[in-house]
C-alpha cells in the first residue's frame, strides 16, 4: 500500500510494503517485501532497504545507506553520510552507513558516517554511535 498523500518515485518497491502519508522515496531507492515505512519519512536514491524493516516516523534515510532484513528503526533516528557538511561543498565524501540484519536503532539516536550495525545489534534511545558496532550487543550513550 502506498498512501495517496506520499511521494514515491521508485518502481523498486516489494510486495507488502507500506509507505504511509507525507513519505517522500526518490526514484532509485530499492525497498524489500513486508516494510513498513512509517509517515514523514524520507528515502533518498543510493538506498537499499531489505525484507520486513519498519522505519518509524520522521527518520530520513540518505544516499549511501544500506539496511538489511529485519532490521527496526525508531521514530527520530537520525543517520548521517558526510563527515564535513557544508553548503555547497566541492569536497563532499560520501561515508556509507550499513546496518545488518536484526539490528534495532532506538529512538533519537544518531549514527555517524561510516559505520557498521552489526547483526541483532540494539543501539539504545538517543545514542549517538561513532564506530562500528559488533553483533549481538547492546550500546547505550556515546559509543566511541
Amino acid at each position: 500500500m502506498i498512501h495517496p498523500l506520499s511521494d514515491v518515485q521508485s518502481k523498486k518497491i516489494g510486495q507488502g510494503t507500506n509507505i504511509w502519508q507525507f513519505c517522500v522515496v526518490l526514484e532509485n531507492a530499492e525497498i524489500g517485501e513486508n516494510c513498513n515505512i512509517c509517515s514523514h519519512c524520507f528515502i533518498e536514491n543510493d538506498v537499499k532497504i531489505g525484507n520486513n524493516v519498519t522505519i518509524k516516523n520522521g527518520v530520513n534515510i540518505y544516499n549511501g545507506i544500506t539496511i538489511e532484513d529485519n532490521v527496526q528503526i525508531a521514530t527520530g533516528a537520525a543517520f548521517c553520510n558526510d563527515r564535513y557538511p557544508k553548503a555547497k561543498n566541492s569536497n563532499f565524501k560520501l561515508e556509507r552507513i550499513l546496518i545488518k540484519k536484526g539490528a534495532s536503532i532506538g529512538a533519537n539516536a544518531t549514527i555517524l558516517p561510516g559505520v557498521t550495525i552489526g547483526e541483532n545489534a540494539l543501539i539504545g534511545a538517543g545514542s549517538i554511535v561513532t564506530k562500528d558496532v559488533p553483533s549481538n550487543i547492546t550500546v547505550k550513550g556515546i559509543y566511541k
